[in-house]
């Protein structure tokens, strides 16, 4: 078994090997402990039969522990001075592919193509670079890929934005637009001491379990996100106003929105977070045929 690459020390060593320096542009925080590094390959449920695929390497902590336990890691990673870090880390393993790329411009689809031709089963897993969490989830659920899920790790406050409930603080349009794709659960609270450098905030890992059909059907899905956004404009106005100061034309359609929410059965009066992902699913539908 191979010395793991998460402990203080061995992260220490080859940081100095390779006189590496942080860039905070990159959002670089990377783990010294191997059981919380497990626990997360663990709620991935990934096997022999998994092709999994990392975003942000990093120097390989995470994904040393995935090559032990899935078929084959494809590894996206943006910093070049990385690069020659994991070819050294990752010797050891030849079940995998480091690709120098942003993922928020890759073909992801294209390289699940060609790099996991035999496998049905494949999960997304990372520790996510904090600055650009949100995008790359919404890539990776928008674009319809064929994975299984998403098991990251992120600040625990978005986190707790996308696993979110309706009437609660946290509950928005990034709630919303997960949930509909997803089940998600918060499975792990990180602690900040755990990173080096360390980070001015705590971390949670987070469950993406992706949903065989979208949590609601609606008529036209773009429109379904706009009006949930339209919907959480300003949280303290209520859905009626939001939705005639945000939706095109709102002003001048008043009515045709109040006649919407009445078919909806939804109290102009509420407001957006107490509003459930099925109400917005009806709500959309009604204003769909005003607004289309």
């Amino acid at each position: 078994m191979n010395k793991d690459i998460a402990t203080p020390i061995r992260t220490r060593t080859i940081l100095e090997k390779y006189g590496f320096s942080f860039k905070k542009s990159l959002g670089q925080n990377f783990l010294i402990d191997t059981n919380i590094l497990r626990r997360i390959v663990d709620f991935s449920e990934v096997n022999e039969n998994t092709g999994a695929i990392e975003i942000g390497p990093g120097i390989g902590a995470l994904t040393e522990q995935l090559a032990r336990s899935s078929k084959k890691v494809v590894a996206f990673e943006i910093d070049q001075r990385l690069l020659p870090i994991l070819s050294d880390t990752l010797s050891p393993y030849d079940n995998v592919k480091i690709i120098h790329q942003d993922v928020l411009t890759a073909d992801v689809q294209g390289v699940i193509d060609t790099e996991f031709t035999d496998m049905s089963d494949l999960m997304v897993v990372a520790n996510l670079p904090y600055y650009v969490t949100t995008p790359i989830i919404m890539k990776l659920l928008e674009e319809k890929l064929p994975i299984r899920g998403i098991v990251c790790m992120l600040q625990k406050e978005v986190a707790d934005r996308i696993s979110a409930s309706p009437g609660t603080k946290d509950y928005g349009s990034l709630s919303i637009a997960v949930q509909y794709y997803t089940k998600a659960e918060t499975v792990m609270i990180v602690p900040k001491t755990v990173f080096v450098p360390q980070p001015n905030v705590d971390s949670a890992v987070i469950r993406l379990t992706r949903r065989e059909t979208p949590a609601v059907e609606v008529q036209d899905e773009n429109f379904f996100f706009q009006v949930t956004k339209a919907s959480f404009a300003q949280r303290r106005k209520t859905i009626l106003n939001n939705l005639t100061s945000q939706l095109p034309d709102g002003k001048q359609k008043k009515e045709q929105v109040l006649a919407a929410l009445n078919s909806a059965g939804i109290e102009p009066t509420r407001r957006g977070e107490t509003l459930s992902l099925q109400e917005f699913g009806k709500l959309s539908d009604e204003l769909y045929t005003y607004f289309k």
